[in-house]
């Protein structure tokens, strides 16, 4: 079976890019099941879009503020990565909401990732609204988008603990620990997507 096409979307130092460049590069586009065909970002001269260059992967950027309205950007980002025909895109640390043309185009596609166990602490601030909580255990939510936030259908969880000394740092580490469980359950997401295909029935993905 052919591998499935990724369109990778960054905005930062694109840490979880990496870790699907590694996988693919250690057991080969085919057996993983899923090769990276370009990577996106909303903003240049950012460490992610340097990752995919030295991959030899290529790259565009489409900031919002080159386009006159949201919606402009929106449609913009959507004939940008559908020019790569992508199978699946992942947002790995995109922060931008799309809108409704990209969804329209790539719902039920489109693979984001979240620090909290999600319909916990959902937005921005997953991390600290755990801690601010006195959450015992959080963790990282792998998800489809939809267009709410962070309220897509979840494809899986991890759970990282929360210990007594992440209050002294404000969650830096806890963060820390959350993003090595989150690139590893990305990684496997992704590779069982496109390995083995899913459904979305309801609320619940089925992989077979």
């Amino acid at each position: 079976m052919a591998a499935k096409r990724l369109v990778v979307l960054v905005s930062g130092s694109g840490t979880n890019l990496q870790a699907l460049l590694d996988a693919v590069a250690a057991s080969g586009a085919e057996a993983y099941g899923a090769e990276i065909v370009a990577v996106g970002a909303d903003r240049s001269g950012i460490a992610g879009l340097e990752r995919a260059e030295r991959a030899g992967l290529p790259t565009f950027v489409c900031r919002v503020k080159d386009h006159p309205t949201r919606e402009a950007w929106d449609r913009a980002l959507a004939d940008a990565t559908a020019a790569y025909e992508p199978d699946l895109v992942v947002s790995a640390g995109f922060m931008k909401i799309v809108g409704k043309e990209f969804l329209a185009r790539f719902g039920g596609r489109f693979i984001n990732t979240h620090p909290a166990l999600l319909p916990s602490f959902p937005g921005a601030h997953g991390v600290r609204d755990a801690l601010a909580y006195g959450a015992k255990v959080t963790g990282c939510t792998v998800h489809f988008v939809d267009d709410g936030v962070d309220t897509g259908p979840i494809i899986a969880q991890g759970v990282v603990e929360v210990r007594d000394e992440d209050y002294a740092d404000e969650g830096a580490a806890l963060h820390e620990r959350i993003k090595e469980v989150e690139r590893t359950l990305l990684v496997y997401v992704v590779g069982r997507l496109a390995r083995d295909g899913f459904s979305i029935e309801g609320r619940k993905v089925v992989i077979p």
